[in-house]
Order: structure tokens, then C-alpha cells, then sequence
């Protein structure tokens, strides 16, 4: 175990940014990304009158949370969900409108660490990388059964891997021979694959494929890119949405939602701008917020982290 697994990422400005929304008791908080607890700890330590909903799709990190999370009783209300399911969540729970919604996408420092869930590529595992194991399919299996040109798509779009075509090809010729089962034979060939120049930019050269691979598994961008707009829509007027993405596709889809609900709507030149055609939304950050290089020093896994937020500021008008 590396010891900053417990450490959340950029935590007090995520508690600062929600705190003007979770003053008030019987205030409602989400942590859309449960994890190991960390940072649904810190809220219902620090908003002492809020209630907490946590949600997560992977039971072991459930499970390890509700031990963490018991003494707080019956504050804390823990889910088996994806993010993208919270309208139904809340329904479920009886609960009209939210005063803050925490997102803290990316892996978890847990599906990292542990060696047999095939998330890190710098340890041999099975090719498996589901975060709800108990569902979807493995990522031994996309490799194995996906037709060329879909997996070079995958590793072009979620990857942005430059030489897709040249993996995929080594992946294909390979897999015909013996289907793959285990990271570090994925790890060896994608190696073996990039011409010199390739491997000596941006770190571990099986990054971007591991970084794909996961991404289709999870069907992460169209739960991001339904979960933002919904936590928008369930806040209450006050409410605040906290995003923090670690890779720029995650970041694009959350920009694009703050920005279009952050904007006048309104036709050119009207004199009045109509209640409909306001901003429902105030962006709380100038761009994306990162993490200070001391943060960075002491946890690795804040350096490419970038936080945003929002305050709903009024109603939908329809």
C-alpha cells in the first residue's frame, strides 16, 4: 500500500468552495464519487448540520467506507451507483433538490493499489479494470473481441494515443496467436511497438492505452457527460457543484456544461433579458483551478488535477 492512497486530492479547497451552500442545518451534500471516504469524511466533520449521500459503483470501496463513515450514523446515507444514476438516487431517497455536489472522477487511489483489479500498469495483474466487478464487460475481453477499427477509435479518442495504429496492429497479430489475460504482456508489446522517439515522452509508454482501455470499460465520458448536467439540474437555488477531472477530455465535457448554464441565452439586442434566457449558473473558479506544487510534492496523484464549480444562482425557467 503507498501511503498517500488516503490522502484526497486539492480537499480543502473542495470544502471551502461548497462551504457558503452547507452552512445551514439539514443541508443536503452528494459525494458522486465515494472512493475510500476521504472526502465524505471531511464534509461531515466539517458541516456538522449536513447530511451526507455518497455514491459508488465498486462495493469493495463501500464497504471499506461504511467502516470508515459508521460513526457519523445515520448522516450518512452510503449507495451501490454510478454517478450518472443520481436523479434516480435521489428520487429514491425522497430528496427534491441538493445544496452541494461533490465529483472527484479518475481512478481511485484503491483500484490503483490493488494489484489484482489490472488498473496500474506498472504491475503485472489481470486485464480486468471494472470498478463495479460485478457487472460489464473485462478489458481483456475488449482487447480480445473488438474489431481493429474500433479499438484504434478507443485509443485515439480516450487515450489520445498518437500511434494507435501501430498498437492495434501489434495487438491484433498477438491476440490471434494467445488471447490477452494480464497487463504486463499488454505493457511489453505496446513497448515494443512505439518507435524510439515515442517512448521517451510522457512517462510510461502503456499509459494512454491503459488510460483507453479503462475509459470504455467503465463507459466513463457518457456517465460524465450525463452526470454533470443531472447534479446541475438537482441543485437547489444556493447549490454548488464541485468537479475535480484529472485528464482533459473529462475537464472539456465539465467546462462545456458550466459554461453553457454560466451564459445569457438571450436573442441580440432585446433591451430586457427575459427571466428564461438568464444565467442559471455562476462559475465559482477563472478557468480550472489546479493544485499547488506543495500539495503536489506531498501527493503525486493531485498533479494533473483540475477543479472547478459552479453556484446555481436561479430556477430553470421553462
Amino acid at each position: 500500500m503507498s501511503n498517500d492512497r488516503h490522502v484526497p486530492v486539492m480537499l480543502q479547497r473542495c470544502l471551502d468552495m461548497l462551504a457558503p451552500a452547507l452552512q445551514r442545518p439539514g443541508a443536503v451534500v452528494v459525494d458522486c464519487t465515494l472512493g475510500l471516504g476521504g472526502h465524505s469524511e471531511a464534509l461531515l466533520e466539517r458541516f456538522p448540520e449536513a447530511r451526507l449521500v455518497a455514491l459508488d459503483r465498486d462495493k469493495e470501496a463501500l464497504r471499506l467506507s461504511g467502516e470508515r463513515l459508521a460513526p457519523y450514523g445515520d448522516r450518512a446515507t452510503l449507495v451501490h451507483a454510478v454517478y450518472d444514476e443520481l436523479p434516480e438516487v435521489l428520487d429514491r431517497l425522497g430528496i427534491p433538490a441538493v445544496d452541494g455536489v461533490l465529483f472527484d472522477l479518475g481512478v481511485s487511489s484503491m483500484q490503483l493499489d490493488e494489484a489484482d483489479r489490472g488498473f496500474a500498469y506498472a504491475q503485472d495483474a489481470p486485464l480486468d479494470m471494472r470498478m463495479d466487478q460485478t457487472t460489464g464487460i473485462s478489458a481483456a475481453e475488449v482487447l480480445n473481441t473488438y474489431a481493429p477499427g474500433e479499438l484504434v477509435r478507443i485509443l485515439r479518442a480516450y487515450g489520445e494515443e498518437k500511434q494507435a495504429k501501430r498498437i492495434v496492429s501489434a495487438i491484433v497479430r498477438e491476440r490471434d496467436k494467445e488471447p490477452f489475460t494480464n497487463s504486463a504482456r499488454l505493457v511489453d508489446l505496446i513497448r515494443d511497438a512505439l518507435p524510439q522517439a515515442a517512448k521517451r515522452t510522457g512517462g510510461n509508454p502503456a499509459k494512454r492505452t491503459f488510460q483507453a482501455l479503462r475509459i470504455e470499460v467503465n463507459r466513463e465520458l457518457d456517465s460524465v457527460e450525463k452526470a454533470i448536467p443531472a447534479a446541475v439540474k438537482a441543485l437547489a437555488v444556493g447549490g454548488r457543484v464541485v468537479v475535480l477531472s484529472y485528464q482533459s477530455l473529462e475537464d472539456r465535457i465539465v467546462k462545456g456544461v458550466f459554461a453553457a448554464g454560466a451564459a445569457n441565452t438571450a436573442p441580440p439586442g432585446l433591451p430586457v433579458v427575459p427571466e428564461k434566457y438568464q444565467p442559471r449558473l455562476k462559475l465559482l473558479t477563472r478557468g480550472a483551478e489546479l493544485p499547488t506544487e506543495e500539495e503536489v510534492a506531498e501527493n503525486r496523484r493531485a498533479a494533473p488535477a483540475r477543479l472547478r464549480g459552479v453556484e446555481r444562482i436561479r430556477e430553470d425557467v421553462l
